[in-house]
C-alpha cells in the first residue's frame, strides 16, 4: 500500500487495523531510538565525565577505544532508524586529517569507458577529484645473504676468508631486527608468542612457538649484564619511586597459579636520568624490596605498604604519595557525594595547582614556590582534617580517609621541604600500568626465571620509552652491538646514554 488509491480500497475496519499497527511500529521504533540515544549519552558521559579520571594511562586508552567503537555503532543504528532529512549535513562529522605525505602512494585511475560525448564530440579533461584511502600490507620477510668469499694462494695453498661478526644468537637464523621485533611485540605490544607465530605465518613464514621461546630465552640471558648495569646506575640516584603489581605465576607440576609480584623502581620525573627497573619476585614480602635496594640510602617515594617499613628503620627516608590520600576522598565524593570529601578535594586541588606551575622549574625554585604557595594550604588542610576528625564517628569510610592522611602527614608533606621530591607516586604507577594491561599475554610460564627474564627485558624497553627512543630501534641496535661491546663500555648502551650509530 504505497498510494492513497490503495487506502481507498480498504474498508473502515481495515483502515483502523492498519492505523493501529503503524502506531505500534512508530512507538516501537521511537522506543528503540530513545534507548539508543540514552545509551549513546551514557557512553559519552563515561568518556568525558570527570569520573573518568580513575582510568589513566594505558588503561584509559583501552577504555576509550572501546567507548569510541560503541558510540560509532550506536550512532549508525540511530541514523538507520531515523535517517537525516534530505539535504541536511551532519555537523558532528569530524574533519579528516590528511595522510602523511611521506607514505608511498599508488595511483588507481578511474576513467570513463568512452571519452566521446553522446552528441559525437570529443570530451576534454578539465580536472580531477582525488580521495585518499589508507591501505596496509602484512609484514614481509627478507633474507640476508652473508657471502663470504674464499681466497686461496696457489703458491702456498693458504686459504683466506673474512670472518662474520658475532650475533646475539650465534649460528642462529634470526637477525637482531627480527629478535627486537619479537621482544618489543611481546613485552611492549602485549602480543604473546603464539599470536606472533600466526602473524609470521600470514607474512609467509611460520615460526614455531617453541623456536620463538628459545630466542626470547637466549636474548634474556644476553641482555642481563645490561640490566644489571642499569640497576647500578639507578641505585646511584638519591630519590626513587617504588611500587608493585600482582601477576599470576604457574606452580610447577600442578598447573595452578599463585600470586607473584612485579616490583618497579624508577627515577623521578625531575631527574635528568630517566630509568625504570622491574624486579620479579614470588611474593609481596618486604624482603624483596630490601634485597633490591640493599645498601641504598636515599628518599623512597611509595605508598603505605608495610613491606617498605623495614627500609625506613634502616635509614631510608620515606616520602608519601599525596595521590593516595586524595584518592580516598575522591572515592567518598564519587560514591556518596560527601560534602567533607568535596571540601578536602578543593584543598588537594590547590596543592596540585602549585605543582603544575612548578613542574618546569629547577629544584630551588620549586622549593621556594612550595614554601610560599603550598605550605600555607597544607597547614590549612591539616588543621581542617584534625577538626573534621573530631566530628566524624570511628569506623566509617570518612574516618578512615582522614586517619590515612593524618597518620602519614609527615611523609605526605615531606616534598614541601625538598624541591627534588615529587608530590606523589604517580610517575612509577604510570610505568606499571602498561604491565597490568598485558599481564595476561606474558604469563610467566611456571618459573621464577621466566618472570625475571620478562622483568629484565621490560626494564630496557620501558626505560628506552622514558627517554623518548623508538623502542624497536633501540632494541635492534643494542642487540647488534652487545656481542662486541667491551664490558668497560657497556654503559654506552643504557637507554639514557644510548645514541644510534650513523
Amino acid at each position: 500500500m504505497n498510494s492513497p488509491a490503495d487506502l481507498d480500497r480498504l474498508s473502515e475496519e481495515e483502515v483502523r487495523k492498519l492505523a493501529a499497527r503503524l502506531m505500534v511500529e512508530v512507538r516501537t521504533k521511537q522506543t528503540l531510538i530513545d534507548k539508543l540515544t540514552h545509551e549513546n549519552a551514557t557512553l559519552k558521559r563515561l568518556k568525558f565525565a570527570a569520573t573518568s579520571e580513575i582510568y589513566t594511562g594505558e588503561q584509559q586508552r583501552l577504555l576509550f577505544e572501546t567507548l569510541d567503537m560503541d558510540m560509532e555503532a550506536v550512532s549508525l543504528e540511530i541514523k538507520k532508524l531515523a535517517p537525516p532529512a534530505a539535504g541536511t549535513r551532519d555537523k558532528q562529522q569530524p574533519k579528516r586529517t590528511p595522510l602523511p605525505p611521506t607514505l608511498p602512494r599508488k595511483d588507481i585511475h578511474h576513467e570513463p569507458a568512452s571519452t566521446v560525448c553522446r552528441c559525437g564530440c570529443q570530451l576534454q579533461r578539465i580536472g580531477e577529484d582525488i580521495a585518499e584511502k589508507l591501505d596496509y600490507q602484512p609484514g614481509v620477510f627478507t633474507v640476508e645473504r652473508h657471502v663470504r668469499g674464499k681466497w686461496a694462494c696457489r703458491q702456498c695453498e693458504t686459504l683466506v676468508q673474512a670472518p662474520v661478526g658475532p650475533h646475539i644468537i650465534d649460528k642462529g637464523i634470526p637477525t637482531a631486527g627480527l629478535l627486537a621485533h619479537v621482544l618489543v611485540a611481546k613485552y611492549a605490544d602485549h602480543l604473546p608468542l603464539y599470536r606472533q607465530s600466526d602473524i609470521f605465518e600470514r607474512a609467509g613464514l611460520g615460526i614455531a612457538d617453541s623456536t620463538l621461546a628459545q630466542w626470547v630465552g637466549q636474548c634474556g640471558v644476553q641482555l642481563q649484564p645490561l640490566v644489571e648495569a642499569l640497576r647500578e646506575v639507578l641505585l646511584k640516584q638519591t630519590v626513587l619511586h617504588a611500587d608493585e603489581t600482582p601477576v599470576q605465576m604457574l606452580k610447577p607440576g600442578n598447573g595452578k597459579t599463585h600470586r607473584a609480584y612485579l616490583w618497579s623502581y624508577c627515577s623521578t620525573a625531575f631527574d635528568p636520568m630517566k630509568a625504570v627497573v622491574f624486579d620479579f619476585a614470588e611474593s609481596r614480602g618486604g624482603r624483596h624490596a630490601d634485597a633490591f635496594l640493599s645498601t641504598w640510602r636515599g628518599t623512597l617515594v611509595c605508598d603505605d605498604y608495610s613491606g617498605y617499613k623495614a627500609l625506613f628503620r634502616q635509614g631510608v627516608t620515606e616520602a608519601g604519595c599525596m595521590a593516595h590520600a586524595r584518592r580516598k576522598f575522591h572515592e567518598l565524593w564519587a560514591n556518596h557525594s560527601s560534602q567533607i570529601a568535596e571540601e578536602a578535594l578543593k584543598l588537594f586541588g590547590v596543592l596540585y595547582e602549585v605543582e603544575r606551575a612548578a613542574q618546569d622549574r629547577d629544584a630551588d625554585q620549586r622549593y621556594e614556590m612550595r614554601q610560599q604557595q603550598a605550605r600555607p594550604v597544607a597547614d590549612t588542610l591539616h588543621a581542617w582534617l584534625l577538626a573534621q576528625r573530631q566530628r566524624v564517628p570511628d569506623g566509617g569510610a570518612t574516618a578512615r580517609a582522614i586517619d590515612y592522611s593524618l597518620g602519614r602527614w609527615g611523609a605526605l608533606t615531606r616534598y614541601l621541604d625538598d624541591g627534588a621530591l615529587p608530590i606523589d607516586n604517580n610517575w612509577v604507577e604510570n610505568q606499571i600500568r602498561p604491565i597490568a594491561t598485558g599481564r595476561k599475554n606474558w604469563l610467566f610460564a611456571g618459573s621464577l626465571r621466566a618472570g625475571q627474564r620478562a622483568a629484565a627485558v621490560m626494564s630496557l624497553i620501558h626505560s628506552a620509552r622514558l627517554n623518548g627512543h623508538d623502542v624497536y630501534a633501540y632494541m635492534k641496535d643494542i642487540l647488534e652491538r652487545l656481542p662486541t661491546q667491551p664490558a668497560s663500555r657497556i654503559g654506552e648502551l643504557l637507554p639514557h646514554c644510548w645514541e644510534p650509530l650513523d
